[in-house]
């Protein structure tokens, strides 16, 4: 399993990690998910206006957000030879939203973008926050994914709800 990105970068703000440890992040939630099968992700950076337009347009909420996923399709389920990636879908991250939100809960940008990026991923393939007991199965996944990641600097639970109820 390996995960190829395809990137896109619009605005002057940065990704506060690099696009190596984007691959690596997103190769160790399909790791821990099971996934054999090569995986492609595209990867776009925008500023707050473009993610505001793009929140609206896929989920009816004028204001932006730190991630967006749109998943395309699912390893198991995608169609083709099982040698060709599947097409898992596309990550959308505003840094900007994220240093801000980093700040907000007393984390650095670095250590947000990784949750979401992790985030971003579980939501492409198929985990989803909507109920109770689907947050609390996204969320234990996460935690450990995050933890992993962040070698322990960040308390996940709390991060990853940042205090919101479903």
């Amino acid at each position: 399993m390996s995960v190829g990105l395809v990137h896109r970068e619009a605005n002057l703000v940065p990704l506060a990690i690099g696009l190596d440890e984007v691959a690596r992040l997103a190769d160790a939630v399909l790791a821990a998910e099971g996934v054999e099968r090569a995986c492609e992700v595209s990867l776009s950076v925008v500023d707050d206006d473009e993610m505001a337009a793009m929140n609206e347009e896929l989920r009816g909420i004028a204001a932006p957000t730190d991630v967006l996923s749109v998943e395309l399709e699912r390893p198991d389920e995608a169609p083709g030879d099982a040698d060709e990636p599947c097409l898992l879908g596309d990550l959308v991250l505003d840094p900007a939203y994220i240093e801000r939100q980093a700040r907000e809960f007393a984390t650095s940008p670095e250590d947000e973008t990784r949750l979401l990026v992790i985030h971003g991923m579980l939501h492409l393939l198929g985990y989803d926050h909507e109920t109770p007991e689907d947050r609390m199965r996204m969320e234990a996944v996460q935690e450990r994914l995050v933890r992993d990641a962040t070698e322990g600097r960040v308390a996940p639970f709390e991060l990853a709800s940042h205090g919101e109820e479903p």
